[in-house]
């Protein structure tokens, strides 16, 4: 018995792979979660409320560790190469999913490389302007950008980021010329917008609301299919450009390869975590709907919002410049 335990513990990933007592005593330290964007926006504030709810149920810290920069795609190959023990995670978003198309090559693939272990959310954008946008309603802007004689720029956390492909296909809907303007994260492309270096941003609501209410930015249009409860006057921009829709949602993966029984209990884990009453509030005030979806359920949305944006990316001509 000493001997096979000498064995298995030089090789630690086939333990990881195998034992049912990991399992069992999971987690044994401190969980690291994996943000793909700067601190103080959108994925950034959710990840934190679960990260704050899973603390008691699992009885240990669960660590944020912030890793902006190429769309996602740095933090996503950092979890996809990690050993696969059930200490490091990726929050994932609808970003990866659009990456798949949006780049000619990844160093991971988002459906091989991972075991996706549950969608934590769904939710959609608000068009926000600056003040100072000679614009007064959604229509206004349409023809303002559709005129020609105007550089209107939109900020996104990146490209290919539910702001990216939210605008590209606006711009593509109304034969506009607008200009991406990328950044590290939701919240440098919102101190982008107050100080007036860009013009708009198709944004999430958690990141635009307290602008939309101090009046530092113009809300002009919701991005999906109805209005939200928290600007129930901003129409939704369907009302002007029939067949617009876009949606952005978050979940948790791991690398693949981490123990089922792992993944089991972090999904069962979350899906309570979802029912808190300080995660009520969060989504409610962030305009989002908690989903709380299996391992199983949530590779095979994944696979079908790849095939989404892979239509997407065709039909609004988002790339990568």
């Amino acid at each position: 018995m000493k001997l096979l335990t000498t064995v298995l513990g030089a090789i630690p990933v086939c333990v990881v792979a195998v034992s049912p007592v990991l399992a069992e005593t999971w987690p044994a330290r401190p969980i690291r979660m994996v943000v793909p964007f700067s601190p103080g926006g959108s994925t950034d504030i959710t990840a934190r409320v679960l990260a704050e709810g899973l603390r008691p149920m699992l009885g240990q810290t669960v660590l944020i560790d912030n890793r902006p920069g190429a769309a996602g795609n740095i933090a996503a190959e950092l979890v996809a190469k990690a050993t696969p023990d059930g200490y490091t995670f990726l929050v994932s978003t609808a970003t990866l999913a659009a990456n798949v198309s949006l780049y000619k090559s990844l160093r991971y693939d988002f459906v091989r490389d991972f075991t996706h272990v549950s969608q934590t959310f769904s939710s959609s954008n608000v068009l926000v302007v600056t003040p100072s946008l000679p614009v007064a309603n959604l229509a206004e802007f349409i023809a303002y950008v559709k005129s020609g004689q105007n550089k209107v720029t939109y900020g996104t956390a990146g490209h290919g980021s539910s702001q990216h492909l939210s605008a590209a296909l606006f711009n593509h809907m109304v034969n506009g010329s607008m200009v991406h303007v990328p950044f590290k994260g939701g919240a440098p492309a919102a101190v982008a917008l107050l100080s007036g270096e860009i013009h708009s941003i198709f944004a999430p609501l958690i990141e635009a609301l307290p602008h939309i209410r101090s009046g530092a930015f113009k809300a002009l249009a919701v991005c999906g299919k109805k209005r939200s409860p928290m600007v129930p006057n901003v129409p939704v921009i369907s009302d002007l450009l029939p067949g617009y829709e876009t949606s952005s949602w978050g979940g948790i993966s791991a690398p693949a390869k981490t123990p089922t029984e792992i993944v089991n209990r972090l999904s069962m884990s979350l899906a309570k975590v979802l029912t808190l009453p300080a995660s009520k509030a969060h989504f409610s005030e962030a305009d989002k709907e908690p989903v709380g979806s299996t391992p199983a359920e949530f590779r095979k949305f994944i696979e079908g919002e790849i095939e989404r944006f892979r239509l997407q990316v065709k039909i609004s001509g988002a790339k990568v410049d």
